[in-house]
C-alpha cells in the first residue's frame, strides 16, 4: 500500500503536464526545424530499411530497426492501448496518433546523434544519450546520470511490466501459473540475452515482423467483419479528441494525458531507448538511420496501436473511467480490469473460443522481445560507465539483475508493475528530452548534408570534419571511406570528394 502511494507520487510529479505537453511542443519544435521529415522523407524512411549489410562490429539498418521495434512494440501496444482508452476514452487514440507524427522527427535528431557520437568498444558499435550527452555536450556528469537512470528502469524498473502481461494472458489463456511463465521466460530470455547484440538482432529480425504482421491481419479480419462501424469508430475518435462528444467532453483533458503518455510509452520518441539500437547499425551517413529509426514510430504507433484500438472499438470491448471513478462506459461491466482484457474480449467478440489464445500469444512475442530490448540498452550503458575496463563481472550481474527484476514483475500486481515502470520512463523521457534540445544543431547540420549529397546524385558519406561537427571520433578515426580504405577522415588524401 504505502510503495504504491509512493509510486503513484513520484509519477505524479514525472508525467505532470509540464510532460504531456512539454512532449507535444518537443515533438512539434522538431517536426518544423527539420521541415517535417517525416512527410518529405518518407520514401527514404521506406527504402533505407532493407539497405546496408551487417559487419563484425555492426548490425544492418533493418536488424537496428528490428531490435528497435523490440523494443518499441511491447504490451504498451496492448494494454497500453486499452489502458488510453479506459482513462481517456476513444480520444486518447487521436493523440496517441498526433504524438507518433511529431514523435518521428524527434525520433530521427536523437537516432542521428546516436550514430554521430557512437563509438567502437571491444569490436562493437556502442553508442546512444549517455554517449552524446558527453561528447556532443561535454557533460560527463549528465551522461553518467543518464547511464544509470537507464540502468534502473531496462535493467530494474520497466521488464516486470512485460512479463507481467505475458504471465496475467497465458493464465487467463492457458491456466499457467505464473511461477511456470516465470521460469520458461528465465531459460528463454536468458538463452538469447547471453548471446550478445548479434543473437539479439538475429532473433528480433525473424519475429518483429512475423508478430506485427499476425497483429495487424487480425485487425484487419475484425474491422472486416464489423465494417458498419467505421465512419461511427473514425467521428467518435476525433469527436473525443476535442471534446465535442458529449459523453466524453469532460475528460478531454484525460484524452490528451493518456494519449500522449502511452503514446510515449509505446513508440519510445524522446525516451532515449531507441539511440542505443540506432547506434549498433552499419551505415555510411547517420542521417540514413536516423531516417530509418523515424519510420520506426509510424510502424509502431500508427500500424500495430491502431489495430488493437481499432479491435477494441468496432467491436465495443471497452470501459471509460471517469476521474472521480463513475464509469461513463461500461460495455464490459466494471469487474473488467483496462488490459489485454479488452482485446481479448474484441477477438472473442469476432472470432468465439479464440481471443484468449490470441492475445496472449501476441502479448507473449510483443513482451518477450521487448525484454530482450531492455537488455541491450541496459548493456549499452554498463560498456559506457566502464569503459577501458573488464566488462565481463558486471555484464554477468546485470544479466542475474534483470532475470530476477523480470521474475519479480511476472508474479506480482500489475499496477505496481505498471507504476514502476512509469518511473523508469519518465527518468529517462526528462533526462533525454533536455540533452536532445540542446544537441538538436548537429543532427540537424547532418540532415542538410543528407539532403545536399542526395541532390548531387550520390550515396551520402558523412564527415564531421567538413561539418564543424566534433568529437564525432568514429567517423574521423574508424570509419572506412571506400576512398580510405586506411579508415581515418584525418589522414586520407584532401584531392579525394568527402
Amino acid at each position: 500500500m504505502y510503495v504504491q502511494a509512493f509510486t503513484d507520487w513520484v509519477n505524479g510529479i514525472l508525467w505532470s503536464p509540464v510532460m504531456i505537453y512539454g512532449m507535444l511542443g518537443v515533438g512539434l519544435l522538431f517536426s518544423i526545424l527539420t521541415r517535417f521529415l517525416q512527410v518529405r522523407h518518407i520514401k527514404d524512411m521506406t527504402t533505407l530499411m532493407f539497405k546496408g549489410k551487417s559487419s563484425d562490429a555492426g548490425v544492418s539498418s533493418f536488424q537496428a530497426l528490428a531490435v528497435s521495434l523490440s523494443g518499441r512494440v511491447g504490451t504498451g501496444n496492448i494494454a497500453g492501448t486499452a489502458t488510453a482508452i479506459a482513462f481517456g476514452g476513444p480520444g486518447a487514440v487521436f493523440w496517441m496518433w498526433a504524438i507518433a507524427f511529431i514523435g518521428a522527427s524527434t525520433s530521427f535528431i536523437e537516432s542521428t546523434l546516436a550514430q554521430i557520437y557512437k563509438e567502437k568498444q571491444d569490436g562493437q558499435y556502442r553508442g546512444g544519450p549517455a554517449y552524446y550527452i558527453e561528447k556532443g555536450i561535454g557533460w560527463k556528469w549528465y551522461g553518467i546520470v543518464f547511464a544509470i537512470a537507464t540502468l534502473l528502469a531496462m535493467a530494474f524498473l520497466m521488464p516486470g511490466i512485460q512479463s507481467n502481461s505475458i504471465a496475467a494472458g497465458l493464465d487467463n489463456a492457458f491456466g499457467i501459473n505464473k511461477w511456470v511463465t516465470a521460469a520458461i521466460l528465465v531459460v528463454l530470455i536468458g538463452a538469447i540475452i547471453f548471446g550478445g547484440i548479434k543473437r539479439i538482432a538475429n532473433v528480433a529480425q525473424f519475429v518483429v515482423p512475423f508478430m506485427a504482421l499476425g497483429y495487424i491481419l487480425m485487425a484487419i479480419v475484425i474491422m472486416i467483419m464489423n465494417i458498419d462501424q467505421f465512419p461511427a469508430v473514425i467521428a467518435l475518435i476525433f469527436k473525443s479528441a476535442f471534446g465535442a462528444e458529449q459523453a466524453f467532453g469532460g475528460i478531454i483533458g484525460m484524452a490528451i494525458s493518456w494519449g500522449v503518455k502511452r503514446g510515449i510509452y509505446s513508440n519510445e520518441a524522446g525516451q532515449g531507448t531507441g539511440p542505443h539500437a540506432a547506434a549498433a547499425a552499419e551505415v555510411s551517413h547517420p542521417a540514413k538511420q536516423g531516417l530509418v529509426q523515424a519510420s520506426a514510430v509510424y510502424i509502431d504507433t500508427l500500424l500495430v496501436c491502431s489495430a488493437t484500438a481499432f479491435m477494441i472499438l468496432f467491436t465495443g470491448m471497452y470501459n471509460v473511467q471517469a476521474p472521480d471513478e463513475s464509469y461513463i462506459v461500461s460495455n464490459l461491466g466494471e469487474t473488467v480490469e483496462a488490459g489485454p482484457a479488452y482485446t481479448q474480449a474484441a477477438v472473442e467478440t469476432a472470432l468465439p473460443g479464440f481471443g484468449a489464445g490470441f492475445t496472449a500469444i501476441a502479448l507473449f512475442f510483443f513482451a518477450f522481445t521487448t525484454i530482450m530490448a531492455y537488455y541491450y540498452m541496459a548493456e549499452t550503458n554498463i560498456a559506457y560507465l566502464i569503459r577501458g575496463r573488464d566488462s565481463r563481472v558486471a555484464m554477468l550481474i546485470l544479466k542475474i539483475v534483470l532475470l530476477a527484476s523480470m521474475t519479480y514483475g511476472t508474479v506480482n500486481e500489475a499496477k505496481l508493475a505498471w507504476a514502476f515502470g512509469d518511473i523508469g520512463l519518465g527518468l529517462m523521457v526528462w533526462l533525454n528530452v533536455i540533452a536532445i534540445l540542446i544537441l538538436a544543431k548537429p543532427a540537424l547540420i547532418t540532415l542538410k548534408d543528407y539532403e545536399k549529397q542526395r541532390k548531387a546524385g550520390v550515396d551520402p558519406v558523412f564527415d564531421p570534419e567538413k561539418l564543424g561537427i566534433k568529437n564525432a571520433d568514429y567517423w574521423v578515426n574508424d570509419y572506412v571511406h571506400d576512398d580510405n580504405p586506411s579508415g581515418s577522415l584525418a589522414n586520407k588524401d584532401k584531392s579525394f570528394p568527402g
